[in-house]
């Protein structure tokens, strides 16, 4: 049956389904961008963006260089290079090196310290090795301070910071083929050596911000939610912006940063203006404490059930019980991913979408008083366009006399003056601006992501590899950089608890390590015919649709409206998912045959 047939279902249901496409195409219109993803501010020596690089949490302590050399040097101190270390520890390597750009361990939960941080996936199943380290979280939804201090737990237990380099930026990676061993080059003048490299991605490294006209020009404090300035503010990550109270304040960005900093703010200052471009998809939160009783119950292994029960409820595989039960797990038991759909099902799945979206709709319209504004929150696109939020005060916030929403109409604010952001002509006078605008894109350079480049064996630089499109076997090696191995969204098992994701690569990459560790090999490195055959499984599971992704409304998922599909595809994640990507993994590891590794002894 044709979409969009009168007599197809939509009619049968009450819809019109082209109707409603022409809404989300008409919305979508608005957004689209002659600049694309150029729109931003993203580089570090920019005058504006610059300011953001550095760290306004610690001082960072001086000390001299370091020129010895560990078994494994870990890139990043985030969850994915916590997790790499630990498992690490767990094989029996002694000398372990984590070189972080920050000044402790935690990644995101370092930098983001703005007011309501808190994690959107249940903290039960998204902080990492919970029971390995003995601790059980406060709530179902930590905030940010609790999962800052337990990433430091997490260090501690696994003696991490024997070895860290913090306040670190590696400035260049290079192979010595004579000693087999990798040189690491850093901005404090370290030159050490590590016999395996564990490179990770952090998914939000560098703070953007919109190009705006006049971005430079204002006179009032402004900084960036992911370098919070306390000491204007007052108060902390709970709350409590006492200083706010005699200021106008702006806040640029309604993502998953500014809906969980709108409440914050709207509670503390004199005025609060929120200027949108593209509003969010705000479901239900329901935080709670964790119950004593419950968690004193919990049987071993519960962490490890709990975390595949979570995926399996999200990739629609239905368990027998909904051990999360939130508004996660429910909206994905009306989502199943498949790998080809025919028209009838696609059909089936944008009418399920639209139930939901309607209810999203439906739910802002009785939260929010004025009808305005109630309309101007409300979302017009498919739900996977854009990462949903959850939230219990956000909408909430619009009913206060204090809280402006400027909805400029998908095009963003039109200039900030020296005394506040101008929209549609108008000035709005304030003290002090707010970027919730995000981070640079996970599909930036290489080079201009990481800060540093990969040269492995004559001189080959990884971004010369990739140039055209990443290449890897399980997302983790490279063909022709040995003992390197990476942990990323890329070539790997999709996941909306991405802290699963990072476990199951980290649990593969030490498991090689490992093997290699008891061979004896000088190196270990993968076959260009696994890594060509992985690619092009990697390509032929992927459910992107150059249709629905430029139907999106322009966001990072969609290179700002527009997808390369084709890369988009070689770029992305191993779609099957996280359960039977870690299957996959597990049965490849069982065999003992480490198929498509080359170990030289």
């Amino acid at each position: 049956m044709a979409a969009g047939n009168p007599d197809s279902s939509w009619a049968a249901e009450g819809y019109d389904a082209e109707a409603v496409r022409r809404k989300y195409r008409e919305e979508r219109d608005k957004r689209v961008r002659a600049d694309g993803p150029d729109q931003y501010r993203v580089v570090a020596g920019d005058p504006v963006v610059g300011k953001y690089a550095e760290d306004p949490y610690a001082e960072r302590a001086e000390r001299a260089p370091v020129t010895d050399e560990v078994e494994v040097a870990v890139i990043g101190a985030g969850f994915a290079g916590m997790l790499l270390g630990a498992r690490m520890r767990q094989i029996g390597v002694e000398r372990v090196r984590v070189v972080e750009a920050g000044g402790d361990f935690g990644g995101t939960w370092y930098w983001n310290r703005y007011p309501g941080v808190a994690c959107d996936v249940e903290s039960y199943v998204y902080l990492p090795l919970l029971e390995e380290v003995g601790y059980v979280p406060t709530e179902k939804y930590a905030k940010g301070p609790e999962i800052f201090e337990y990433c430091r737990r997490f260090a501690r237990h696994f003696d991490l910071y024997r070895d860290a380099l913090l306040h670190t930026r590696v400035t260049d990676l290079r192979w010595n083929e004579e000693d087999a061993v990798w040189i690491v080059s850093t901005d404090r003048g370290d030159r050490f050596r590590a016999r395996y490299v564990c490179m990770t991605f952090g998914t939000f490294l560098h703070p953007k911000l919109p190009g705006i006209p006049g971005i430079e020009d204002f006179k009032g404090r402004s900084f960036h939610t992911s370098r919070w300035d306390f000491g204007y503010t007052g108060g902390d990550s709970y709350g409590n912006l006492e200083h706010l109270r005699d200021k106008r304040v702006g806040v640029i960005g309604s993502g998953a940063t500014g809906v969980q900093v709108v409440p914050m703010v709207a509670k503390d200052a004199k005025e609060l203006v929120v200027f949108q471009r593209t509003p969010a998809i705000v479901d239900v939160r329901e935080n709670r404490p964790t119950d004593p009783a419950w968690a004193a119950a919990l049987a071993p292994g519960w962490q490890r059930e709990r975390i595949e029960n979570f995926s399996a409820c999200i990739a629609g595989e239905s368990p027998e019980v909904d051990l999360v039960d939130d508004a996660w797990t429910r909206v994905f038991h009306n989502f199943r991913k498949t790998r080809s759909v025919t028209e009838s099902e696609a059909e089936t799945m944008e009418l399920i979408d639209f139930r939901h979206m309607e209810t999203i709709r439906g739910r802002i319209a009785g939260l929010v008083d004025d009808p305005a504004t109630a309309e101007a929150l409300k979302p017009y696109y498919r739900f996977l366009c854009k990462r949903p939020c959850f939230h219990d005060e956000y909408l909430q916030a619009f009913n206060r006399p204090n809280v402006t929403l400027v909805d400029t109409a998908g095009k963003g604010p039109d200039a900030v003056s020296e005394n506040g952001v101008v929209v549609g002509g108008k000035e709005y006078p304030l003290d002090c601006l707010i970027f919730a605008t995000g981070f640079a894109s996970i599909r930036q350079n290489l080079r201009d992501r990481l800060g540093y480049d990969v040269h492995g064996p004559n001189g080959q630089a990884l971004s010369d590899k990739w140039k055209d499109g990443i290449s890897t076997l399980f997302g983790t090696q490279t063909h022709g950089f040995p003992n390197f191995f990476i942990v990323s969204y890329f070539q790997s098992g999709i996941a909306s608890n991405q802290a699963h994701t990072l476990d199951v690569l980290s649990q593969h990459i030490s498991t090689v390590v490992r093997e290699a560790r008891d061979r004896n090999a000088r190196t270990v490195d993968i076959t260009e015919d696994a890594e060509d055959d992985w690619v092009r499984t990697v390509v032929a599971s992927s459910t992107a649709s150059a249709e629905f992704l430029e139907s999106c409304t322009p966001s990072y998922y969609n290179n700002e409206g527009r997808p390369n599909v084709a890369l988009f595809r070689r770029n992305g994640p191993y779609a099957a998912g996280i359960l039977p990507f870690s299957r996959l993994l597990e049965n490849w590891r069982s065999t003992g045959d480490y198929a498509g590794l080359v170990f030289t002894l």
